[in-house]
């Protein structure tokens, strides 16, 4: 969280607020919660504004800094919970040299796509704005761009990403003699030197981005495995997943998502101005070398592309040793998924247009298996583990899928995952409003986890160790408080406890690092929260005899307005823009008359469906 927090708010000014009153009853805690979100207001009331004036509740606070808007999560490690080693046997690597493996069974490089598959006629958007664009989110800081890296990651002697095996248990790791080559690794920090080099203004380091992101670029072609008419980037070690079944392979062995990465790599080295017309060339026909790995089907090896029995196709990142079979992992596909969505940048080429339409048919499809309701999203189709650190990854990936086709589709299934599981931040200086009544604060035993970046943790986002989150809010204490008078109190966090609804974490006062659940109109966080604005014009609609209500709020105090919408008929409305406003999801209308104005996105119905 950037920025200056708000002034504490002492117990004095906390019961000031509260109408001289704040009587409170602490309960020794132990378990884990029990009551949803909306049952920590002990005595709700028939008037919705009955405890909570309308000046709250109606209106948005001013002030700059503007909304809350969704993080983007640090990149996933691929090799997180896995173990990568040494390989026991030595083998030779049929490194290209120049000249295909003799041992392939296909040598013509392919014209046509690998199968017949599914597709739902989504389209890739030609004029995306510059930073919508696939890796321009994510570029590499200038201290990594020097060697050593952290970690047992460094670059070499020539600038290359390069994984050191660990020679000892020790925390943080000490690496090893010997580098290996790690793929992914290599593109993603090539692809974060591109995103550099486009927005640095200083020469020299313009410079040394270019040169590293050639390094990776270069390191691959050097490396690269010519079989089947395609270009294939080997990892050199073996690697084993304990929880993931089949994940089990002995170098050398290949990943849909580094093929596809490797194309956004090589394409975007193609089209930048800073690249020689020799360089150009060669990065294209790189780029045309790992397309052409994804033309390649499962009937033969290596392979990374599958149809599932359904017809639906699919990038494998983990594809097992039985043809057709593997993790079904949903963001290591997105990821190679950008490379398509880059390779038709650079050549217009319809297959890489078809692949993509297919792929985005298969995520649209399976979103329901990817969704895990009210709870965190699986990480594959395979093995259905919850997934406390990929869940935010999924939400940015849904949310460029968007970008990238316009499509309502993922817009709706974006909406349905923040709604799941919201990232937990808040703005710096946020506060709730707190009707009158009665409440149960929760004291909660979060633990605090070290990321692989050297930040802390403590949302049950990124556990490592609980699949679910759950396990890590035991309840230590609950406090029952009375306020006679509606009051405010400074947040820090705004987060889904697993099962029970949305709470906020106090952040100063009498009542720090208490938690209070969310129950519009009676607990809120004021003003705009977690704000997408959508790249197309959607639709809602509101059922014949629905009650629905229009808000047009006021700001700084000033009560706003509200609309009933109740018709016999249907009815539709054009809306640009979804966010948490005051303690609700809401979509805002676009035209009309009721331009401006919000309904709660829970009672109408929206369309991507």
């Amino acid at each position: 969280m950037s920025g200056k927090r708000r002034a504490a708010v002492g117990r004095r000014r906390f019961i000031r607020l509260a109408g001289g009153t704040a009587a409170g009853a602490a309960v020794v805690g132990g378990g884990t919660f029990t009551a949803v979100a909306t049952g920590v207001f002990d005595n709700p009331t028939s008037d919705p504004f009955g405890n909570m004036p309308r000046s709250l509740a109606l209106s948005l606070p001013g002030g700059p800094g503007g909304a809350y808007e969704i993080p983007l999560p640090p990149l996933p490690d691929p090799l997180d919970d896995g173990t990568a080693s040494i390989p026991s046997t030595p083998r030779r690597i049929p490194y290209a040299d120049g000249r295909p493996d003799p041992r392939a069974v296909e040598k013509d490089i392919p014209t046509t796509l690998p199968f017949e598959f599914k597709k739902n006629g989504y389209t890739i958007v030609k004029d995306l704005p510059e930073g919508l664009r696939p890796w321009r989110n994510r570029p590499t800081a200038w201290a990594n761009v020097t060697p050593p890296l952290s970690s047992v990651y460094h670059l070499n002697t020539q600038g290359v990403y390069m994984y050191w095996k660990p020679t000892t248990a020790s925390y943080p790791p000490k690496p090893g003699p010997v580098g290996y080559d790690h793929p992914v690794g290599q593109i993603q920090f090539g692809l974060g030197c591109i995103a550099s080099y486009r927005t640095e203004t200083d020469p020299t380091r313009k410079a040394l981005f270019l040169k590293r992101a050639k390094d990776q670029a270069n390191r691959l072609i050097t490396k690269r495995v010519e079989t089947r008419g395609a270009w294939y980037f080997p990892y050199p070690w073996d690697y084993t997943h304990a929880e993931h079944s089949g994940v089990a392979y002995k170098a050398p062995w290949y990943s849909g998502m580094a093929q596809g990465e490797a194309i956004s790599l090589f394409a975007q080295l193609a089209m930048l101005d800073g690249v020689t017309e020799q360089e150009r060339t060669l990065y294209t026909t790189a780029a045309n070398g790992a397309f052409a790995s994804l033309l390649r089907a499962d009937n033969a090896y290596p392979w990374v592309v599958n149809k599932d029995r359904s017809g639906y196709l699919w990038i494998q990142e983990y594809p097992f040793k039985t043809p057709g079979t593997g993790d079904y992992t949903y963001n290591g596909m997105i990821f190679a998924m950008f490379g398509l969505w880059d390779y038709y940048q650079l050549t217009g080429n319809e297959l890489a247009a078809q692949l993509y339409d297919g792929a985005c048919t298969t995520m649209g499809r399976y979103f329901p298996l990817l969704r895990n309701e009210r709870k965190f999203s699986y990480y594959c189709q395979t093995h259905r583990i919850p997934a406390p650190t990929y869940h935010h990854h999924h939400i940015t990936l849904w949310m460029q899928l968007h970008w990238q086709t316009n499509s309502s589709v993922f817009a709706h299934q974006m909406d349905t995952l923040i709604d799941d599981v919201p990232p937990s931040g808040v703005k710096a200086g946020s506060v709730i409003a707190i009707g009158k009544g009665t409440y149960t604060l929760y004291r909660v035993d979060t633990k605090v986890v070290t990321l692989a970046n050297g930040t802390k943790d403590d949302t049950g986002e990124y556990y490592e160790n609980d699949k679910t989150g759950a396990g890590f809010d035991k309840i230590l204490s609950t406090k029952k408080v009375t306020f006679t008078k509606a009051t405010q109190a400074p947040v820090d966090k705004r987060r889904r406890i697993i099962g029970a609804g949305v709470w906020y974490r106090i952040s100063a006062g009498a009542y720090k690092n208490m938690w209070i659940g969310e129950a519009w109109p009676n607990v809120f966080l004021r003003g705009e929260h977690q704000p997408f604005t959508y790249r197309a014009q959607r639709t809602l609609t509101i059922p014949a005899g629905r009650d629905v209500t229009a808000y047009s709020f006021g700001t700084n105090n000033a009560t706003g307005t509200t609309t009933s919408l109740k018709s016999d008929t249907e009815q539709q409305y054009q809306f640009d823009r979804r966010a948490v406003v005051n303690g609700r999801a809401m979509c805002r209308i676009s035209a009309g008359d009721l331009t401006g104005q919000w309904v709660p996105a829970n009672q109408v119905v929206t369309d991507g469906r």
